[in-house]
């Protein structure tokens, strides 16, 4: 029984009819979920499904929980405590709360801090990630370019911090802290150029020039560094279907 089970949650490229079913009804189900959060008002009608949705999910969790001695094989036994803090199970049980603070709130506090909460529905978005196979492309591509990506990311806040440090001693009358020179160097480090905090100066204004040069050839960075990894992986997942 249990194997049957892991057969219908577990998202594989051999999955049965019946697998493939149940991932197109949990993809659903997460869009359907987001329904509430399109409107400023609930209604009967959206409050139903929010129910309905967070049941499911409920549903998809035990179930998950049930066999995850076989989602977490290695493990064995200890499988069943490491599951619930595992990414995915933490992103489920973040998508299933918000449902259900509702039927614990007992006070007016309480009850401001729903909508807080109820932000959290975003969250099932990411259980989108278990059912597509792009996606878990992508996320390999990310794991296998780290190292790139993380050298990548410290020379961007590197060139941040100096662009900012720069700015900040050259126009102390235009960026009052530090913060407001932060984030003009991040603006102009990705020039996007809101034109709400900018230099005035000769000198600020070709640190500027400079800065979004600079700029240019940093953020294409990232992007050539993922595509050449997105080109490898689906070279390897090529190479694994043919075999």
């Amino acid at each position: 029984m249990r194997v049957k089970i892991y057969d219908l949650v577990s998202a594989g490229g051999d999955a049965s009819v019946y697998a493939k079913g149940y991932d197109i009804c949990m993809v659903f189900t997460i869009f359907a979920s987001l329904m509430p959060l399109l409107v400023k008002n609930d209604t009967l009608f959206l409050y139903y499904v929010d129910k309905i949705c967070a049941a499911i999910f409920i549903i998809d969790y035990v179930l998950r929980f049930l066999v995850a001695d076989f989602l977490l094989a290695k493990h064995g036994k200890k499988a069943f405590f490491l599951y619930p803090f595992t990414p995915m199970a933490i992103v489920d049980l973040i998508s299933i709360l918000p449902s259900l603070i509702i039927f614990m709130h007992n006070g007016l506090k309480i009850f401001r801090l729903f909508r807080l909460f109820r932000t959290m529905q975003v969250f099932r978005v990411v259980k989108l990630f278990r059912y597509s196979k792009n996606v878990t492309i992508l996320l390999n591509v990310f794991r296998n370019q780290k190292d790139a990506l993380v050298f990548v990311f410290g020379l961007a806040m590197s060139y941040v911090f100096i662009c900012a440090l720069i700015i900040f001693n050259v126009e102390p009358e235009t960026f009052h802290n530090f913060f407001e020179a932060v984030y003009w160097a991040v603006i102009s480090l990705s020039t996007v150029g809101y034109g709400d905090i900018y230099p005035v100066t000769t000198m600020g204004r070709v640190i500027t020039i400079l800065s979004a040069i600079v700029g240019i050839a940093i953020i294409a960075l990232p992007a050539g560094v993922i595509t050449a990894g997105y080109m490898e992986e689906l070279s390897a997942q090529k190479e694994k279907d043919d075999h």
